[in-house]
């Protein structure tokens, strides 16, 4: 691959003849039980590694300071172990084996943290082996598609070696080294290492769905690395106006790019501006990045800034785990006592969208592993299992099966949100350890097998007259603390209509009846308005299936600051379809005779509708057209 735009000096080999070097020559400066920092990601400078590596003999208690890298490491085969020693700040497949084994060295930490280490002198560079454009008339190398903490191990190491490669792409933004502060440039002309996109199963898919949901119009996004952040660019191609800050950039940013979808008009800092500090893709992505003044490569200490990343409004902050706990910690680093990849900047990330105004922290993981066989969603971690973001600094997990908001919730809503997004056939376990671990009450044992998840396929939005938009759905086993605020803050003449009789007072036994449901015999419909928290219930309606006639009596209610205002009709429209969808014949229900609304709603239902006086009621049958 050559640069579409050619912008560097043509004439800098022989400019910089002097500073010029083969691998060989390059990396025979470097001597025995130095610290040896190598380039981050796609950018690894594989024919200095390889040189580094065959001097091996000679260069013994030599360390190897690294992010991740992609490339080939030779350096970390385990017969080379008795002469380098591999420290990474975050685990790449490459190196994982002989970090497991013990034969290596894994440093967790923030990685917002990880310059200051190299500037404070705690971990003093020797030499820094790099990738790096040819230096343009002024002189000035980008760093290409890894700038990260790169660019301050460059600043930092007493040694600097730089790959001068055509190919790499000229980054723009806080990209860029003067060719002096290079110490030896070796001219290469190899193809830049590339990172495929990752094939997506339909279980990622649908997290990735999940994900979007979440995601408005106008809102900044960080996405990690890998399958399941691939999958959810590839539901925001239909958004407007987002941007994007992060630390890194694959080739699904090119199409959201070019649909619109990502513009980075609505900003509140470097507005227009795609802000990462690297990128993991295939030529596609390169080409397009090329000296394209859309993006701004800046160094980590910028991008994972916490400070920085919460000046953005409605931040968006997505990462993954490898396991939560029912209290919500968050392991991603390691499998049990096997350290897997890293701190990375999940937490820098986390905090900075979660004081963000308007921001979401996200935390998505699959509901399992290993083919189904073991839940991600555990009650207690694996032993050895290390906690990356605290219980306490968890704002939402997202599986395929939903979205668990934990933020300002208790132990009990923590565990009951959790299990109820996590695989089926785990639910009923994870509640009877729950109950066992004291994070649930023990009257809830009755609910074993009763935790149901309401089909996503029933969510729809509706748009009032003045334009406001509410959300209908399933009801979820957390709506429990919403149905009794809603319930409570109803009129006695609400309640009275709803109940036909005046209470002050709804027992839990009687709103757990609504939640815990199996979403066909006995339904339950909540209309949401979406607030900063999560949502509020403004309306809630029912109906329970007799089977011997395939009826069902119905029900709803709608908060008094929301009445007459069309949610009651739309209410019935989406509960005639749920029965209709379901096979069921028709509805009855009883209305007081002093209820006009409800009256008004039943009959403009455009069902086939018969009425029977009672005294003081009114009985409704409604069959379906």
């Amino acid at each position: 691959m050559k640069n579409i735009n050619v912008t560097y000096d043509p004439e800098w080999r022989e400019k910089y003849k002097s500073m010029t070097a083969t691998p060989d020559e390059a990396v025979a400066k470097i001597r025995p039980g130095q610290r040896i920092f190598i380039g981050t990601g796609c950018a690894e400078p594989l024919q200095l590694v390889s040189a580094l590596t065959k001097r091996a003999y000679e260069l013994p208690d030599t360390e190897i300071i690294h992010l991740l890298t992609f490339g080939d490491a030779p350096y970390a085969h385990k017969e080379m172990t008795q002469f380098f020693r591999v420290n990474s700040f975050f685990i790449a497949e490459n190196v994982r084996g002989i970090i497991q084994e013990g034969l290596g060295d894994y440093t967790p930490i923030h990685l917002s943290d990880v310059p200051r280490l190299f500037n404070s002198g705690q971990l003093p560079l020797d030499a820094s082996l790099i990738q790096v454009t040819p230096p343009d008339e002024r002189g000035m190398c980008s760093l290409g598609v890894s700038v990260d903490v790169v660019k301050c191990a460059t600043e930092n190491a007493s040694l600097v070696i730089a790959q001068v490669n055509p190919n790499m792409p000229r980054t723009l933004g806080d990209s860029f080294v003067h060719v002096y502060d290079l110490d030896v440039l070796v001219p290469v002309d190899d193809p830049i290492l590339e990172v495929p996109e990752m094939e997506l199963t339909e279980e990622t898919k649908q997290i990735g769905e999940n994900l979007a949901a979440l995601i408005d119009d106008g809102a900044t996004i960080e996405v990690g690395i890998g399958r399941i952040p691939q999958a959810l660019l590839g539901f925001l191609k239909d958004k407007k106006d987002l941007g994007v800050h992060t630390e890194m950039v694959s080739d699904r940013i090119v199409e959201l790019v070019q649909s619109g979808a990502v513009n980075g008009s609505r900003k509140t800092v470097d507005r227009g501006k795609i802000v990462a500090s690297f990128c993991l893709g295939t030529r596609q992505l390169y080409e397009f990045i090329d000296n394209n003044p859309m993006f701004a490569f800046h160094p980590t200490e910028y991008v994972n800034d916490p400070h920085v990343i919460s000046q953005q409004n409605k931040m968006v902050a997505i990462n993954v785990a490898l396991e939560v706990d029912l209290t919500g910690q968050v392991c991603a680093d390691s499998i049990g006592t096997r350290f897997f990849s890293g701190v990375g900047g999940q937490v820098d990330f986390n905090r900075g969208a979660a004081k963000a105004h308007g921001g979401k922290a996200i935390i998505a993981l699959p509901s399992t592993a290993k083919n189904g066989t073991i839940s991600r969603i555990v009650t207690r971690l694996s032993p050895g299992a290390g906690v990356v973001t605290t219980r306490a600094g968890v704002n939402y997990v997202v599986t395929e099966y939903g979205v668990a908001y934990l933020h300002g919730k208790s132990i009990q809503e923590r565990a009951l949100a959790l299990i109820c997004i996590a695989h089926p056939n785990y639910r009923a376990q994870l509640l009877r350890e729950a109950i066992e671990a004291k994070y649930l009450s023990a009257s809830m044992s009755d609910k074993e097998g009763k935790i149901h998840v309401g089909p996503k396929e029933l969510r729809t939005t509706h748009l009032l007259a003045d334009g406001t938009q509410i959300n209908f759905r399933p009801i979820h086993p957390t709506d429990e603390p919403r149905m009794r605020d809603l319930f409570y803050a109803l009129s006695q003449q609400t309640m009275y209509y709803r109940f036909m009789s005046f209470r002050r007072v709804v027992p839990r036994r009687e709103l757990q009846e609504f939640v815990y449901i199996d979403h066909r015999n006995d339904v339950t419909v909540v209309a949401t308005l979406p607030e900063a928290h999560g949502e509020n219930i403004i309306a809630v309606g029912s109906y329970y299936l007799d089977p011997k006639h395939n009826m069902a009596e119905v029900a709803f209610v709608v908060h008094d600051d929301w009445q007459n205002r069309g949610i009651g009709t739309a209410m019935l429209r989406y509960l005639i379809h749920t029965a209709r969808r379901n096979g069921i014949h028709g509805f009855t229900a009883e209305v007081l005779t002093d209820n006009k609304a409800m009256q008004a709603v039943f009959n403009k239902s455009n069902c086939k509708i018969k009425t029977r006086f009672a005294g003081n009621v009114i009985s409704f049958e409604m069959t379906f057209d």
